[in-house]
């Protein structure tokens, strides 16, 4: 069986922002692969230590520090100085993430969620596409 839907997230602030139920409340009760798409090229996807909020204030900040705004060599800056930063985060980051499910159930570690990585100072909705693999 292959399930597949598209889903929208609200605009969410600049920073790593724990999704999993937006996620797992849409998978269908089989067993097999979920995939996990974002259709942007300014935001990400990771799975990551969830319980702890401070991961997610040591990502956003070390993710400043390394392609920092801050620079003056980027070009590709016509939406601003979090344009070209924000494309090269996501790109470090990946478009995706795949995990394995069990009648409907994310088949996480104990300390793992998914995060949308919002790169944005000012971002819309993003948009998702779901698509899992099992019987």
């Amino acid at each position: 069986m292959i399930f597949q839907r598209e889903i929208i997230l609200y605009p969410f602030s600049r920073g790593f922002h724990i999704i999993t139920n937006d996620i797992i409340d849409i998978l269908p009760k089989i067993t097999g692969i979920a995939h996990v798409f974002i259709k942007h090229t300014s935001a990400s996807l990771t799975i990551n230590e969830n319980a702890d909020p401070t991961v997610r204030e040591d990502f956003e900040t070390h993710f400043n520090k390394m392609v920092s705004e801050d620079e003056t060599h980027f070009k590709h800056t016509i939406e601003g100085p979090d344009d070209m930063t924000s494309h090269i985060k996501s790109s470090l980051l990946g478009s995706s993430v795949s995990f394995p499910i069990k009648d409907g159930k994310p088949l996480l570690g104990t300390w793992q969620g998914i995060f949308l990585c919002e790169h944005r100072n000012h971002a819309k909705s993003r948009k998702l596409v779901v698509t899992v693999y099992g019987d």
